[in-house]
């Protein structure tokens, strides 16, 4: 019988070689953002939709901190009915784009999601993001995918495993808001 300590070893060995550098430019990308107002949007398909929900979730509560700016954040994942109007209407690729371009101003960041670093909606988003002067961030796996050029900075996690992706993508999101905890 299969305990899982496979996985939870190269879920270990993965996480020890995480891209330090780039979740430090993260984390100072976010502080910079949060000291200056600015709105974070997150967005992901399927897992990467739970995980950008999750993740607006606890920068906007787990990081609230006496004499600091709360963070404005916004998933995009989180509003069904706007979600499938332009899914519906526009079609898919749009369901993340169309709204970031009605709420974004320039100097937000998005962060897009996606462990293939492949899905057409995220890469569309981030084109939208950049076009509007947003930051951009992306969280991938594999080798990064076409994600990987269409964001300023790009963690990639060193897996070829969804759900090892995952995994590490709910990591880095606790450590990133632990880290906007200390300063």
């Amino acid at each position: 019988m299969d305990t899982g300590e496979d996985y939870f070893g190269e879920v270990s060995v993965m996480l020890r070689t995480m891209p330090g550098d780039r979740i430090a430019q993260v984390v100072a990308i976010l502080r910079r953002a949060r000291a200056a107002g600015r709105r974070i949007f997150l967005f992901g398909n399927g897992g990467s939709a739970a995980t950008a929900s999750h993740f607006a979730c606890d920068l906007a509560k787990l990081t609230r901190r006496e004499g600091q700016p709360d963070f404005k954040v916004i998933a995009l994942t989180d509003n069904l009915p706007i979600f499938s109007a332009y899914a519906n209407d526009n079609g898919y690729e749009t369901v993340f784009a169309e709204p970031l371009k009605s709420l974004a101003e320039p100097g937000d960041v998005a962060i897009g999601l996606s462990t293939s670093g492949q899905s057409a909606n995220v890469l569309r988003a981030l084109e939208a993001a950049r076009a509007l002067g947003l930051t951009t961030i992306g969280f991938t796996g594999y080798d990064g995918g076409a994600l990987k050029d269409k964001v300023e900075v790009c963690v990639i996690v060193p897996a070829r495993h969804v759900g090892q992706i995952e995994d590490a993508h709910h990591v880095l999101q606790h450590a990133i808001c632990r880290a906007l905890t200390i300063e």
